[in-house]
């Protein structure tokens, strides 16, 4: 959780009125699979919730707008009827669902900075009337008003909560990309969900009918176990999907008045991304403007703001000297959505009044400070990211710079070599290969490729045929999920170029320095932000056999063997705890290799996948892929991403153990064994 802990505060102690108990979070003991449980199911997830629609509550005006709400309602309905059609997937209904909360009362609107806040309205008793009717339209349960803070955690808790969070954010994206893979095809009518291309939307609404999204037990104020400073996101839903932000559109996260006990509304997040044209964003010090005073559709002021919803409980925070979590948004090409989101921290609230803004109407602005001895921004890091891309050494006008391009122009995008450190120059020591070079006589399963003059089909081409029957990226060249092997259209095809079923073969995507480090010795990071499923570089060097490579061992050469790598691929694209049928065990993975049976000698040459550095919980992945031959064997070792990837992050790799070993034999000054 970086280098700042929040103090213990127990809002029992604040000023009248009296305010909601701060339990603190107690650690959580990782589950164990029992002897008798499929060897499948992660230890991650919490049970389902006995209620079948424990996400977002979108009758509730404090959760979302109406034209969001209106969509993700519908979704929601129609993943019902889903769940009806396949009851075998739906989650247990042991328990009826909770009576609805009472509505929330709207505060009194003032422009002073002294308020008096009306006490909570009494809970009116139930009645049959209230209990909700099967047949109508699904209620999903509010969220908790139990409000907690993390006030410590040990590195075991942080690990787990992050696992839990990781995997968590996993499944949403590939179940959105499923999802999108099959409005492709037309398939989702078969969902009852129609073609409407929000598949965001509808992966979010999926997870909350199985109870998979986060912390919506609690309220947590402060940081959130498991999401670190500098996390990125592509999509609002995901901000939901793991509670750090639990509004649908609307820029203020708060728990409302009427479901605190002291009848105060509290704020929990924010999130800038230059909605209104009066804020003023500058970094460590932030006046951002409260939301309201706009029309829909309209991004300038309309009328008034008045000191009701977000606005009250971001005074009351700051009344409270309560911190709220402060999200960037920043529009990105490379997104999917056409945006990134940016967690940056913990911000205090010092100062709000009431000012008239440029549009001539009343807005209220609030100056929000950094707290101190926090990670960096992860703002701070893309806005550097960008302007290294631009000229590094404008960027990084000290130097360190050994190297602009280590790859001699073999790459699509130069490799920049940065040692700021020592004078160690290894890594231009070495011939840079973008291929592996094959002995003649190794390969010979060479076959004629598809016959896809005009270009390839998933059900005409012959590759997506050996593939499974389908094409394993996207049409933005994401692998969708993790495979036993990934054939791709080669060399002896007919398609062009431009085959969507060629992603691997065409080389580096992104502009990636080799640095120096203190803790790993030489390391990897990109000056891009990296998707999750995309393509980082081919593991290259020279392929021998496993007798050569006994050989070559007693002389000390560096080694990399393939076989030893895990199968992390496992987790990419997995969305079996949602859907089970579309497991990588499904019949469409037809294509099983046989284990590789070669090493990679990287002493004499090599590329820039040799200075990645090893961690048991990497953000890289080894997947086998064959695109100029067809023997299983000797499968080219091409590395993706596990996860989305903050610019200037250090990419790690699992290089697995093998005969009690490290699991490579490669000498220290090559592959660091750095977490």
């Amino acid at each position: 959780m970086g280098s700042y802990r929040a103090p213990i505060l127990d809002l029992n102690l604040l000023p009248d009125p009296p305010f909601l108990l701060t339990p603190k979070i107690e650690p959580k003991i990782e589950p164990k699979i029992e002897p008798d449980e499929p060897a499948i199911s992660p230890p991650f997830f919490p049970p389902p919730n006995p209620n079948p629609n424990p996400s977002l509550d979108v009758s509730d005006p404090d959760s979302t707008i109406p034209d969001e709400a209106s969509i993700y309602s519908d979704f929601l309905r129609v993943s019902q009827l889903f769940f009806r059609l396949r009851p075998d997937l739906a989650p247990s209904v042991a328990d009826p669902p909770p009576l609805p909360l009472p509505p929330p009362t709207t505060p009194s609107s003032s422009s002073s900075a002294a308020l008096a806040v009306p006490p909570p309205p009494a809970t009116p008793s139930p009645s049959a009337s209230a209990l909700v009717d099967p047949s109508a339209k699904p209620r999903k349960t509010p969220r908790s008003a139990e409000m907690v803070r993390v006030a410590s955690m040990t590195p075991r808790d942080g690990l787990y909560f992050r696992a839990v969070t990781r995997r968590t954010r996993a499944t949403y994206e590939a179940l959105r990309l499923l999802l999108m893979r099959l409005d492709e095809r037309e398939d989702t009518t078969l969902w009852g969900f129609g073609r409407r291309n929000r598949a965001d939307l509808k992966a979010a609404a999926l997870m909350g009918d199985r109870g998979m999204w986060l912390n919506r037990d609690r309220r947590i104020i402060g940081p959130i176990p498991g999401v670190h400073v500098g996390d990125l996101f592509f999509f609002r839903m995901e901000l939901c999907v793991i509670g750090l932000h639990g509004m649908v559109q609307a820029g203020i996260d708060y728990v409302p008045a009427t479901r605190t006990r002291g009848g105060q509304p509290i704020a929990t997040s924010i999130i800038v991304s230059g909605g209104y044209e009066d804020d003023e964003d500058g970094g460590d010090v932030l006046v951002y403007t409260g939301h309201g005073g706009k029309e829909k559709n309209n991004h300038r002021p309309a009328f008034d703001q008045k000191l009701e919803g977000g606005n009250l409980a971001l005074e009351r925070s700051m009344y409270y000297g309560i911190e709220v979590r402060v999200i960037r948004g920043f529009k990105y090409e490379r997104s999917p959505s056409g945006r990134v989101y940016v967690y940056d921290g913990l911000y205090r609230i010092h100062d709000f009044w009431l000012a008239v803004g440029k549009s001539g109407f009343n807005v209220f602005k609030y100056k929000l400070v950094r707290i101190p001895n926090q990670p960096e921004m992860g703002s701070s890091i893309l806005r550097f990211a960008e302007a290294m891309k631009l000229d590094p050494v404008k960027a990084r006008p000290l130097g360190g710079f050994m190297s602009f391009d280590i790859s001699d122009r073999k790459e699509n995008f130069p490799v920049l070599l940065f040692n700021d450190i020592d004078d160690d120059r290894t890594p231009m020591l070495f011939e840079y290969t973008v291929r592996p070079v094959y002995p003649p006589i190794m390969v010979q399963q060479y076959c004629g490729g598809c016959d896809c003059v005009g270009g390839c089909t998933e059900k005409q081409c012959g590759c997506a045929e050996r593939n499974g029957g389908e094409f394993a990226y996207d049409s933005s060249g994401i692998l969708i999920r993790g495979r036993p092997l990934v054939v791709e259209c080669g060399r002896f095809c007919r398609c062009p170029l431009s085959c969507p079923n060629r992603v691997s073969q065409k080389g580096v995507r992104h502009r990636l320095e080799v640095f120096r480090s203190r803790e790993t010795g030489w390391g990897v990071r990109s000056l891009d932000v990296i998707r999750a499923g995309e393509f980082i570089c081919e593991f290259t060097g020279v392929i021998l056999t496993r007798q050569q490579a006994e050989i070559v061992a007693m002389n000390g050469d560096s080694l990399v063997y393939p076989d030893r790598f895990p199968q992390r691929w496992v987790e990419l694209g997995d969305v079996s705890q949602v859907l089970p049928d579309f497991g990588w065990q499904s019949s469409a993975l037809v294509t099983v290799p046989s284990a590789p049976d070669f090493s990679i000698d990287v002493s004499t040459m090599r590329n820039v996948a040799c200075y990645f550095s090893h961690s048991s919980n990497p953000n890289i992945m080894v997947q086998f892929v064959l695109f100029d031959h067809y023997d299983s064997s000797y499968p080219h070792v091409m590395l993706f991403a596990l996860e989305n990837v903050l610019p200037l992050t250090e990419l790690s790799l699992d290089y697995g153990n093998g005969d009690g070993g490290d699991g490579w034999t490669v000498k220290s000054e090559v592959i660091s064994e750095g977490e």
